[in-house]
């Protein structure tokens, strides 16, 4: 595991239950707010879903996107979070996490 990716999973085991971040947040965090596509990549690669929850990081435009396991099996997950999804969309303003500096 790269340096970049066990600091990427290490910013998502942070996202409790019940809220979502972004790619581009977890990007940002990192100090490279250029870098989602990157931080995709790392949570691609997660060696432990949904332990290390990467089903909480979704797209900026609050679409659930992606997942190892397919997007109907992440907002079966997120739901049984109590995050409620509408037109494979999360309330953002709700539900988003925002890490501390």
């Amino acid at each position: 595991m790269s340096k970049f990716q066990a600091r990427v999973l290490e910013l998502v085991s942070k996202i409790p239950e019940g809220k979502v971040t972004t790619y581009k947040k977890i990007a940002r965090a990192l100090g490279s707010p250029n870098a989602c596509r990157a931080v995709g990549n790392a949570i691609a690669r997660n060696p432990r879903p949904p332990e290390i929850p990467c089903h909480r990081v979704v797209r900026s435009d609050g679409k659930i996107g992606g997942y190892r396991f397919g997007s109907n099996h992440k907002a079966r997950l997120l739901a049984k979070e109590g995050i409620k999804i509408k037109g494979e969309k999360v309330n953002l303003k709700k539900y988003i996490f925002k890490f501390v500096k």
